[in-house]
């Protein structure tokens, strides 16, 4: 096919809806729930999913997809900072439409009072924090250098079905299932705003067709617990214990050597754009300590007490 035909196929495609989404991390636990929207939302668009299958990945996670046309699967290598280098250069040599990048609320650091809106600085303390916010400084200069269409989204906690046990709520259900005591670090005093993951993958649906190119979004939750109150309204649900015991069932171990009490979001830029978290807490928790109940050999029963003690991450 000549470079004129292809370029008419193309244009053809674009007229009638079609387009080429790629997902990183996509066999992870948000990257999967996006994948699924895309895939509901748009059938007629090709799916890419990219991702390295780490030990919190599944293809199991899209196994409703395996057998489709439109959705295929690639293994990668290379995660944050890297891997984001590498993938921006290859989206800027396709001239790639929208180049969103994932971030997280942990970039601004700690914060007892002001809610962080975009413009606050990046204050990160701890590695994984520092990576991400590393990879959105490369993101950002190829919006400042090149124009290229870039957006950012920092968002809070996500939680949901098929998430893997390293991640506090997950974590906490597999011990309860299991008779273990909750795993607290420090006072348990850190406190988290929670979103439940359908609204995290509309979110990003949001940015694809009505985000400004070269901005930062946050995706905030309305609904925020200290941790050591979480894990006792998971023993409640969970264990269907008395108010009396519930305390029977945490265990408290040694705190990080630094732990970010909050990270609260200003999220009018996205409220702005039309979204807003839909899934109330109450309906959010159900639905996931239901899928776990019903899916306990998912992931393998190792994971829930063999890795670090939860953190409130």
């Amino acid at each position: 096919m000549s470079d004129e035909s292809a370029n008419q196929t193309d244009l053809r495609k674009q007229q009638l809806g079609y387009k080429t989404v790629l997902v990183t991390g996509g066999a992870g636990f948000i990257g999967s729930h996006l994948i699924i929207l895309l895939a509901v939302k748009y059938p007629l668009w090709r799916i890419i999913n990219v991702d390295s299958l780490d030990y919190c990945s599944s293809l199991k996670n899209l196994k409703c997809l395996e057998n489709t046309c439109t959705y295929k699967f690639i293994q990668f290598m290379y995660v944050n900072a890297e891997g984001t280098s590498f993938l921006l250069q290859a989206a800027f040599a396709a001239r790639v439409e929208k180049f969103i990048y994932m971030s997280t609320d942990e970039v601004y650091g700690d914060s007892l009072e002001k809610d962080f809106d975009e413009l606050c600085p990046k204050r990160p303390t701890n590695p994984y924090s520092k990576s991400k916010a590393v990879a959105e400084n490369i993101v950002m200069s190829y919006w400042e250098n090149h124009k290229f269409p870039v957006i950012i989204t920092r968002s809070n906690n996500v939680y949901g079905p098929r998430q893997y046990y390293e991640k506090v709520i997950p974590r906490f259900i597999g011990l309860l299932q299991q008779d273990q005591k909750c795993t607290i670090q420090g006072t348990g005093l850190q406190s988290r705003h929670f979103l439940y993951v359908d609204d995290a993958a509309e979110a990003f649906l949001m940015l694809m067709e009505r985000g400004i190119m070269g901005e930062i979004y946050n995706i905030g939750a309305t609904f925020e617990i200290p941790v050591i109150q979480l894990a006792r309204e998971l023993v409640k649900m969970v264990k269907n214990t008395s108010n009396i015991e519930l305390d029977d069932w945490l265990l408290f171990v040694e705190d990080r050597p630094v732990s970010d009490l909050r990270y609260p979001l200003n999220s009018d830029k996205m409220h702005k754009l039309g979204w807003k978290p839909k899934v109330p807490w109450k309906e959010g928790i159900r639905k996931t300590i239901k899928w776990y109940e019903e899916n306990t050999c998912y992931w393998p029963v190792r994971t829930a007490t063999n890795r670090n003690p939860s953190c409130a991450s």
